[in-house]
């Protein structure tokens, strides 16, 4: 096809793979921003396609004057606001509005809820041109499970300006062009995105993490601890007001007296080496995969964990337990095998 890059240069012929050879390099962060904006890895994977087939459609009237990875963005956030007209918010169980779950009440599930989901990786992303690493260390914190999940309560609009103006750092002047509207309307939308993620106690600033050599030992611990089948280790690791959730069951349950009340009234393990946990890497978090054993003594994927740790104290603060109907699918998108390698 030919295609104009340029409105003062000559058209030139660019054929499907040069095209998308361009762009390749731009696809892991704009699956990252749909993800943000949709809240689900799959819907962001459809929809970075979506815009790649879009880009590519209206390569010829590309100009230039913005840089390859702005005009991607404007596609891809239009892309998303499209289809966010037609979708509902995806919370996680902590979202839904109610208190924190008895522990040792039945185990509901809700499968007609779209919970938020899991993103595999996301310490590698890089937001924008030559950013400095206050910003690209910024980028990374807004892919953490606790904004994703603010940003779902977030009405549309809203959504996009703050993840263009906040996290993307764009000029108002810029996400006013790209969502056809008004500067003053932009700060407007804003401020009330701003204020609404300040009642949901969410911090918008790099999150401080433990130094690595202590969280390396700390989350060595919690997998001998959960190997062992040790719940009075397990929950001696959570701060005093961790929460720990596990969508698509609708409870959550604060506080390590509650945590050790539900794993031991709800968890098929019952001695040492039932529980098997692969470390990996969820919305640029520490994440494991946890493979339960089953009657013929193999141990099975059964859950996806995400840890949030809290800096001060180097302990856990919250845990999203990820179940799914498509669990190995999952865990392979994690870089986990379907069966762990036999513990030495």
């Amino acid at each position: 096809m030919t295609v104009q890059t340029d409105h003062r240069s000559e058209p030139r012929d660019v054929n499907d793979a040069e095209f998308f050879a361009i762009v390749e390099p731009f696809r892991r962060e704009i699956q990252a921003h749909c993800y943000r904006m949709m809240g689900s890895f799959h819907d962001a994977e459809d929809l970075a396609q979506e815009t790649f087939i879009r880009a590519w459609r209206g390569y010829a009237r590309f100009d230039g004057r913005a840089s390859m990875r702005t005009w991607l963005y404007k596609i891809a956030t239009n892309t998303c606001l499209t289809a966010l007209q037609s979708s509902q918010r995806r919370p996680l169980p902590s979202g839904l509005g109610g208190d924190a779950y008895d522990p040792t009440a039945p185990l509901l599930e809700d499968h007609e809820v779209p919970w938020l989901e899991p993103y595999a990786g996301g310490d590698e992303i890089a937001p924008a041109d030559n950013a400095d690493p206050a910003t690209v260390v910024g980028s990374r914190e807004s892919i953490r499970l606790a904004f994703i999940a603010a940003l779902q309560h977030l009405p549309e609009r809203q959504r996009a300006v703050l993840v263009l103006r906040d996290v993307l750092q764009w000029r108002a002047a810029e996400v006013a062009d790209t969502l056809g509207l008004s500067v003053p309307t932009i700060n407007s939308l804003l401020q009330r995105a701003r204020e609404q993620l300040k009642r949901a106690d969410v911090d918008q600033e790099a999150v401080v993490e433990p130094d690595e050599a202590t969280q390396r030992e700390m989350l060595q611990r919690y997998v001998n601890a959960f190997y062992e089948y040790d719940v009075d280790a397990i929950v001696s690791m959570f701060t005093d007001k961790a929460i720990w959730e596990m969508p698509p069951f609708t409870g959550w349950y604060q506080g390590p007296d509650s945590i050790g009340a539900l794993i031991r009234g709800n968890c098929p393990a019952e001695k040492r080496g039932d529980q098997i946990l692969l470390p990996t890497i969820a919305n640029g978090q520490p994440a494991f995969g946890l493979y339960m054993i089953g009657a013929d003594g193999v141990h099975r994927p059964f859950q996806l964990q995400v840890l949030d740790i809290d800096p001060a104290s180097g302990k856990v603060r919250h845990v999203v337990a990820f179940f799914s109907e498509n669990i190995l699918d999952d865990f392979a998108r994690f870089g986990l095998p379907p069966t762990p390698p036999p513990v030495e």
